[in-house]
């Protein structure tokens, strides 16, 4: 068998880089394929949810069509969750990520990000009745957030031991349990919280503290370069042309900032 193992090795180690190589072009690959496969939220008003008669609508839907059209693609969108939206990158179900996909130090390890393309602070929010100015105060308290968004990561970092975070796979899940009186409090983007003050008519909740000014960026596979640089010139057209600027004050009713609409890369 000793013969065989060096000629086999070979083989393997080969088809190993042919592998590689067949992902190396992400770029290459959608071309030719002539379709950009998109995922977007699906239960993120406002920036994706679906309609009456079952259509994706939202922020996150008109610029991953906005950046499809920049690229002479034809979208393709892929309804996720925020506790999958990752897996569907990372297995090849979608070429790029856009739902509301924040940046942090974590996901940088495994993921690569393009230029930011809207703004969203997290916040959390409860009833006026509970007082919470920071982190400390969620001691004994009673958390909601999305698995696996930017909110569920902070809140682990900085919220004390005897706090306790329920996890949600969804922003639904969530409102319903804030609705049901399950949580006492909720981490989650302010645009969210706009929504869920709507349906809380009797335990309206009020912002009590930001975790952190953030932005969304599109997500999409590390070493793929020239797919990077295809999504950032799309992004940058967006940005010049006011496109971006307008898709923006339609879904969450305040213009582009300034630091967002001069970020080219």
């Amino acid at each position: 068998m000793r013969f065989f193992k060096l000629p086999f090795l070979l083989l393997l180690n080969l088809s190993a880089l042919g592998v590689q190589s067949a992902h190396a072009d992400g770029l290459g690959d959608i071309q030719k394929r002539g379709v950009l496969r998109i995922a977007v939220p699906q239960d993120f008003a406002p920036f994706g949810s679906v309609t009456a008669d079952l259509k994706l609508q939202g922020l996150d839907i008109d610029v991953a069509t906005l950046i499809a059209r920049n690229m002479g693609l034809k979208a393709e969108l892929v309804p996720v969750t925020s506790a999958n939206r990752i897996a569907y990158l990372q297995t090849h179900k979608a070429d790029l990520v856009i739902s509301t996909l924040g940046k942090n130090a974590e996901r940088e390890k495994v993921i690569a990000f393009s230029q930011p393309y809207s703004p969203y602070n997290n916040s959390v929010f409860g009833p006026a009745s509970i007082k919470v100015a920071g982190p400390a105060d969620l001691a004994g308290k009673t958390v909601g957030v999305a698995r696996g968004t930017f909110q569920d990561s902070q809140l682990t970092e900085t919220a004390p031991a005897s706090a306790t975070i329920k996890r949600y796979e969804d922003n639904n899940g969530m409102i319903s349990a804030y609705l049901a009186g399950q949580v006492q409090l909720v981490g989650t983007g302010d645009f969210v919280a706009v929504a869920l003050a709507a349906k809380a008519t009797g335990n309206k909740p009020q912002m009590k503290y930001i975790i952190q000014e953030s932005a969304c960026y599109v997500g999409l596979l590390k070493e793929e370069p020239a797919l990077m640089t295809a999504v950032n010139a799309a992004l940058t057209k967006a940005k010049k042309g006011d496109e971006l600027n307008a898709i923006v004050k339609k879904w969450l009713n305040v213009p582009l900032p300034d630091k967002l609409a001069r970020q080219f890369d």
